[in-house]
């Protein structure tokens, strides 16, 4: 089983700071850093560490490569990503405050330049029962799940960033899991509690599953016969970006793993835990051994 991430690729402009920025108000940054990112970059390679067998499509422009650079590193597969040749690579701009909380503002550059022709070429590599990773930082995403779940392909879906056009998409129907947090699952449900999202998730798409992140309250799965959840682990919060890509990654790769979801739950909570404890994003994912070995205080 092959997972394909059809994501984006971003150079992440880090800024550590006392606080958000302010309307009308400049602040001094306190640090700056650059970070290869974009959730879609995150994601890969929190399913390659988790050892998952990835390979990545997207966009990049031609000042993309250290980010292609990164992926090969962390052996993710990326024949599938193209250059555009007009437009930069996408990036973000990242405050990071003294609590380890962040605040983004996303530029897609060539993640929003993706062609249909794009699209069939990446995709005729993939068939029945592979899985396609998808986020909300390219364009196209209706009509890449449309397409990929005529060939059979099951379809993991991470609506983040979450917006009302990705919430009105009737190509959520074919979505085998939902992975999201308690703002994207009140966006597309209208419910705030972590149940009762589920519940209306399951009540429009019955066939797929569901796997919330509930911050503090841990995590929650769901599907039509099952339920599951995992509580959160005392770590010291440093940076949360990368923290909701590395619970995908390593949710994904233990479903490829044939891993019991109390398993998988427990794998990515640890995981993206120790990813809130370090700086960066792709940089704070850790490998599947570490994760493997780590022993962590269970809060709840």
């Amino acid at each position: 089983m092959k997972i394909l991430c059809y994501g984006s690729l971003n150079v992440d402009h880090v800024y550590g700071v006392d606080h958000f920025v302010r309307g009308g108000e400049t602040i001094p940054s306190l640090s700056r850093e650059l970070f290869c990112g974009g959730k879609g970059l995150n994601q890969s390679v929190a399913l390659a560490r988790a050892g998952g067998e990835v390979y990545h499509a997207g966009k990049v422009g031609a000042d993309g490569g250290m980010l292609l650079d990164r992926l090969r590193q962390n052996g993710v597969n990326v024949d599938h990503v193209s250059v555009s040749a007009d437009l930069p690579t996408g990036h973000a701009v990242i405050q990071v405050d003294a609590k380890g909380q962040n605040c983004i503002i996303v530029c897609a550059g060539a993640n929003g330049s993706i062609t249909e022709q794009e699209m069939d070429e990446v995709l005729s590599h993939f068939g029945q029962g592979d899985i396609l990773l998808l986020q909300n930082e390219i364009n196209g995403i209706g009509t890449l799940m449309r397409k990929a779940y005529g060939r059979g392909m099951q379809i993991a879906l991470n609506p983040s960033p979450i917006d009302r056009k990705l919430a009105s998409l009737e190509e959520l129907r074919y979505v085998t899991w939902f992975i999201l947090n308690e703002v994207e699952g009140c966006e597309l449900t209208g419910q705030r509690e972590g149940a009762e999202i589920c519940s209306a998730l399951l009540q429009k798409y019955p066939r797929a599953r569901v796997v919330l992140t509930l911050g503090k309250k841990g995590c929650l799965y769901r599907d039509g016969e099952k339920t599951a959840a995992h509580g959160i682990y005392d770590v010291p919060v440093v940076d949360t970006t990368a923290a909701g890509d590395t619970f995908t990654g390593y949710f994904l790769a233990g479903v490829t793993d044939g891993l019991p979801v109390e398993r998988i739950l427990e794998l990515a909570s640890k995981a993206s835990s120790l990813a809130v404890s370090r700086r960066g994003a792709a940089d704070s994912i850790p490998a599947r051994a570490e994760v493997e070995a780590c022993a962590l205080a269970l809060l709840g």
